[in-house]
């Protein structure tokens, strides 16, 4: 990490962040986190933070939580949480899915964002991508009715992969007929400007919980 980076671990860590795996048994406790109740939307790789960060200014009705596994991105991540003055965001460290499996309750998240996870272009390597479908089924089960799960990628294979492993997933409906159009309230980041300098076309799929009942 640089130097600023280490002292803002230094210094908001403690009340910001949690690892995963230091997480007590059981579902995470939002409510005395936060210091209050409201719906909770879970990012999942929050990268460099900036568009998180962004994303948490932009909505202070909402806890923010943000899953990242790179110490220094969530360091990056504090620093802009600083500079904007967020109160409604929580990082944690660690695995999404363990935490989702072991710490999220059941029907508990308003929605869950992937925006650019990694696409493992390899053919070789697909089944490492976190889009699966059992993965899609563990998001479905802990978002409540009507939670959103909004994936974003620039790759098209693993964009027609995310769309076939969504639909099939019988708790989700597409919001959309296929893709869906890119939200004017998704900051661009550096990465997805590469992409377009890359002629790589980007795709927005937003799944919603039905309700069952």
């Amino acid at each position: 990490m640089t130097v600023g980076q280490e002292r803002a671990w230094e210094r908001h860590w403690p009340q910001l962040g949690r690892e995963v795996l230091d997480l007590p048994a059981g579902p995470l406790d939002t409510e005395q986190w936060f210091g209050r109740a409201a719906p909770v939307v879970l990012e999942i790789g929050s990268g460099m933070g900036e568009t998180t960060a962004r994303l948490a200014a932009a909505a202070p009705e909402v806890n923010y939580l943000a899953a990242e596994v790179y110490q220094a991105g969530l360091a990056q991540l504090m620093m802009r949480a600083e500079e904007h003055g967020l109160t409604n965001l929580r990082l944690l460290r660690g695995d999404a899915v363990i935490l989702l499996t072991q710490h999220i309750e059941p029907a508990s998240l308003s929605e869950v964002r992937l925006y650019f996870p990694d696409p493992w272009p390899k053919k070789r390597h697909h089944k490492r991508r976190i889009v699966q479908p059992g993965f899609v089924s563990l998001v479905a089960s802990r978002l409540v009715p009507g939670g959103r799960f909004h994936m974003a990628t620039d790759w098209e294979h693993y964009a027609e992969h995310m769309l076939k492993v969504c639909s099939a997933e019988p708790l989700l409906r597409n919001v959309y007929s296929e893709w869906a159009p890119r939200p004017e309230w998704r900051p661009v980041t550096k990465f997805e400007s590469r992409a377009h300098t890359e002629d790589r076309n980007i795709r927005d799929l937003i799944f919603q919980k039905v309700d069952t009942e």
